[in-house]
């Protein structure tokens, strides 16, 4: 399967982020295709992983347990300029896509993210824009997943969640109580 890829000379890959199950999973399918994986689940892990040995590409989640993935992407680029680097959000906004271009990421990807997404992201070259995804989430999903990570930012707390996305209490009951769309 590697073949299949041109990673170059260097197939340093770091991956970083707190989901420690997705950051196995994704390794593991990473390494599958020739990538030499290194993993971290903090900035300080991540920090420590660059000043050791600065990888050639890089998977940054942007919000970490002990910070931001954006402090990771500033390290990583002082420490190797042509270094290739995905930022990866939960949730993205246009204002952090645009700071994560602008501090040296080569792309940003939402999740949920499979390892195709992540390769091609990574080892896209030129100015072409990257395919259409061949499942993208339905607008249903999306929704679900933004009021899902706002109600995790208020430790779970229904009536400043519904207080923060201008949304009637018992309405967010509603949603919260149903399962997620596909």
């Amino acid at each position: 399967m590697a073949e299949d890829y041109q990673i170059g000379p260097d197939p340093s890959l770091l991956l970083v982020d707190d989901d420690e199950i997705f950051l196995n999973r994704l390794a593991r399918a990473m390494e599958k295709r020739g990538f030499s994986v290194a993993r971290a689940v903090s900035v300080a892990e991540a920090r420590t992983a660059v000043a050791e040995h600065p990888p050639a590409y890089a998977v940054v989640d942007l919000r970490l347990e002990d910070g931001n993935g954006l402090d990771v992407v500033d390290a990583l680029r002082e420490a190797r300029a042509d270094a290739r680097i995905v930022v990866l959000t939960g949730y993205g906004a246009i204002a952090t896509a645009v700071a994560a271009v602008k501090m040296g990421a080569t792309d940003y990807l939402s999740k949920p993210a499979d390892a195709d997404d992540v390769t091609h992201a990574l080892l896209a070259r030129g100015e072409t824009l990257p395919p259409p995804p061949e499942t993208p989430m339905s607008a249903d999903r999306v929704r679900w997943e933004h009021i899902q990570r706002v109600y995790e930012q208020c430790d779970r707390n229904v009536s400043e969640t519904a207080r923060r996305l201008h949304m009637h209490r018992r309405t967010l009951q509603r949603i919260l109580a149903k399962r997620s769309p596909r």
